[in-house]
């Protein structure tokens, strides 16, 4: 358990009015309504959903209502397998309610993934015009929770964080308030002054590393640390950033491009901590123990100082502008195929990092992303081994139009993917699965891209004066289940596609 000497603070809660129909799942109507879509998936012609596939097979599909598809997280009930979906900003018809709702978490039971059910579709609360990012741990899991109870934590817009019980996932019942963003001291961005986006929730631990931004600070993506053993009871502990970030009114203001955090991946007694998802990254390797217990030696061992901010770091690892860190997911004890007789370093520590691919990635109009695998054996000094990429031939990805190239990879882990396979999502390109048994040489060996359809929206580009507004998928985010199957959501309004490997790829994470 943390200690934690801090004060949580005061919830405002005049942004999170709640209505009855809202904790009900029902959304009052709205100005516009958004592409709908059947609560069931209906028999389909599974090939004609299919653009381009090799080694991978399309198993099920859904619209989720033509929603804009952020996040998957699969939890399993006993034998049940339910879908948690967050999504991006907009509005849709429900047809369950008949009502225009927020878009916000869609529930899906997917446990025949060949016919995917959608249960519920949760708004956001009060003013929130999103719920991004979700994630879930049993009661029994957390060390202080209700053990019959099963936990949604969801992003609510850029206001802060819900709590949720998702024991029947088809009813979920609104738990409270978790915490709240403050807002940025940085007097303009694009991003505005008021941010929530990816984070983690350590079922073991309870401890739940939130992306928003803290009071004051001068970058609106930022860690913000809270207790949650306790679910019912949530305690802030520490606000985090690189230093030169934290409140400083004298203080030169970080450069407008800065994105700051974009996800903090925790294993152990280590975060792995992603900066600038597409551009000016850094990587940052945090010791856990000290970064919620803060630096003893200080008078006060979590305030944001430059000392404290520094203490609990192990490494730190710049990229290049045009390169982030969007996800830096490790994966440890990696046995090296042709490193079998050597004494030292046989196996290796590993990262799997991905820089996304922006809006200047449409039509190829700016600098290629692409996936690093960063070697941490020695984790002072992190450095890069290999990087990997999906060209743009033969798919001629660059003239489709919307983004081409990497966004993030798979966050579950599963011991036949684990030190074999990656699967990433490659926005207009689809989902793609890299051998990385030789991490110094990884192979793309599987891929699947969606056809667009009925609810996929355009997405306009003008060069040279010219302005084409293709309708194209934009794939942006996967995950995968214990049972091997890879979950695909889409960005612009495609729905969800669960695939399987085959073939090859099959056979090499052993399903």
């Amino acid at each position: 358990m943390v200690t934690n000497n801090s004060a949580a603070r005061p919830f405002s809660r005049s942004l999170y009015v709640l209505t009855a129909a809202v904790i009900a799942g029902c959304g009052g109507g709205q100005d516009m309504a958004g592409s709908g879509g059947a609560t069931d998936a209906a028999p389909v012609d599974l090939a004609a959903e299919t653009d381009s596939a090799e080694n991978m097979r399309l198993v099920g599909l859904h619209d989720l209502q033509g929603r804009s598809a952020y996040q998957p997280v699969v939890h399993a009930y006993g034998e049940r397998r339910i879908l948690f979906v967050g999504h991006h900003v907009g509005e849709a018809l429900n047809p369950m309610t008949g009502q225009t709702e927020v878009n916000g978490t869609s529930i899906v039971d997917v446990t025949d993934p060949s016919t995917p059910t959608l249960l519920v579709h949760v708004p956001p609360s009060g003013e929130a015009r999103f719920a991004q990012h979700v994630q879930l741990c049993d009661g029994s899991t957390l060390p202080d929770g209700n053990p019959a109870t099963t936990y949604m934590l969801r992003s609510n817009g850029n206001l802060g964080w819900d709590l949720w019980d998702a024991t029947d996932p088809a009813e979920p019942e609104f738990i409270r308030i978790v915490g709240e963003t403050g807002y940025s001291s940085r007097p303009e961005s694009s991003r505005g002054v008021r941010e929530t986006h990816k984070m983690q929730w350590d079922c073991e631990t309870g401890i739940a590393y939130f992306n928003g931004t803290p009071e004051d600070w001068r970058v609106t993506r930022l860690l913000m640390v809270y207790d949650l053993s306790n679910p019912e009871e949530p305690e802030h502990v520490r606000d985090f950033g690189l230093d030169g970030w934290q409140p400083d009114p004298d203080g030169e203001m970080p450069p407008y491009n800065v994105s700051g955090l974009h996800q903090p991946f925790t294993v152990g007694n280590r975060v792995y901590m992603g900066y600038g998802s597409g551009g000016d990254g850094v990587l940052q390797i945090l010791d856990r123990d000290r970064l919620l217990n803060g630096n003893p030696g200080a008078p006060n061992p979590l305030a944001p100082t430059t000392e404290n901010l520094l203490y609990p770091q192990i490494s730190r690892l710049d990229f290049p502008r045009f390169w982030g860190v969007h996800t830096a997911k490790p994966i440890y004890d990696f046995p090296i195929p042709d490193y079998t007789e050597d004494r030292d370093y046989a196996s290796r520590d590993l990262l799997i990092i991905v820089s996304e691919a922006g809006g200047g990635a449409a039509r190829c109009q700016g600098t290629r992303d692409v996936s690093f695998i960063v070697d941490i054996s020695q984790e002072d000094k992190p450095f890069v081994i290999s990087t990997f990429q999906t060209p743009d031939r033969p798919g001629d990805y660059c003239d489709k139009g919307g983004r081409f190239g990497p966004h993030s990879v798979h966050d579950a882990f599963h011991p036949g993917f684990d030190k074999s396979m990656a699967v990433l999502s490659y926005f207009n390109a689809g989902v793609r699965a890299y051998d990385i048994r030789n991490p110094f040489a990884p192979v793309e060996v599987a891929h699947f891209v969606p056809m667009p359809n009925d609810n996929t929206i355009e997405y306009c580009t003008e060069i040279d004066g010219v302005r084409e507004c293709p309708r194209v998928i934009q794939t942006n985010n996967v995950n995968i289940d214990d049972r091997g199957y890879i979950y695909a959501v889409d960005r612009a309004h495609t729905g969800l596609h669960i695939v399987e490997l085959q073939g090859v790829a099959r056979a090499i994470v052993g399903l």
